[in-house]
């Protein structure tokens, strides 16, 4: 019986194929403040800036393409029953392959109403325009989850997470609540990885090994190390 393997992925993953990070230095929030951009009420008070910088962030995912970690990723479903849980809203781990994929802030690529947030809609195209309305003839508006706003698929995360034997962080750190609350829910006795080049103090997490790489790096040294554990 294949073992049930959860990466948990952040901004650290996407990255390496270009796309900018909020939090680093150069990333997107020195450019945009958070609050114009990124919350209901920027998108009540000004729809085309806030349309504009998504259309922008899209355009750019479409440009970029999975990488080395993502392939990785999506390779280990040979092996063990894998759920990738992201904080990105990018569609790149699917691009690459992975065929479980559950996004807690959105996904860039998908469009819903403004009055029904059950009408949601694929996008093909990087541009939405002011005055694109869904059937009920509201403005359609980014498929995210902006701050201030409720995580809805977080339950489903946890769910998830209970239940993993071998659990893998990668690209994030943790800084994002309730998000960074995950480590809570795995199983004590489940394998565990961090993949990160940043410092981090995770003592009180047990079986926990933090690999000092960037994503890429670290997916092919965990591979490696994936196939020298015992009882896996």
């Amino acid at each position: 019986m294949k073992k049930n393997l959860v990466i948990f992925s952040g901004a650290g993953v996407s990255a390496e194929s270009g796309l900018k990070t909020f939090r680093d230095a150069g990333g997107l929030w020195e450019q945009y403040k958070i609050e114009d951009v990124a919350t209901p009420e920027a998108w009540t008070a000004n729809k085309a800036l806030v349309n504009q910088f998504y259309n922008e962030r899209r355009k750019q995912v479409m440009e970029s393409l999975p990488n080395t970690a993502h392939k990785i990723i999506a390779a280990l479903e040979s092996n063990f029953n894998v759920q990738v849980i992201t904080q990105n809203i990018d569609d790149l781990h699917e691009r690459a392959g992975s065929k479980n994929v559950l996004h807690l802030h959105g996904e860039i690529m998908k469009v819903r109403s403004t009055l029904d947030e059950k009408l949601i809609y694929p996008l093909k195209k990087w541009e939405v325009k002011i005055g694109d309305v869904c059937e009920k003839g509201s403005q359609l508006r980014p498929h995210i989850v902006w701050f201030g706003e409720a995580v809805p698929e977080m339950d489903r995360a946890i769910e998830l997470v209970a239940k993993s034997d071998l659990f893998v962080v990668i690209g994030t750190s943790l800084n994002v609540y309730p998000a960074a609350g995950i480590l809570n829910y795995v199983p004590a006795k489940a394998h565990k990885w961090l993949i990160d080049p940043g410092a981090f103090n995770l003592d009180y997490v047990a079986n926990l090994k933090h690999i000092k790489e960037v994503a890429s790096t670290g997916m092919e040294q965990f591979n490696i190390e994936l196939k020298n554990l015992a009882n896996i």
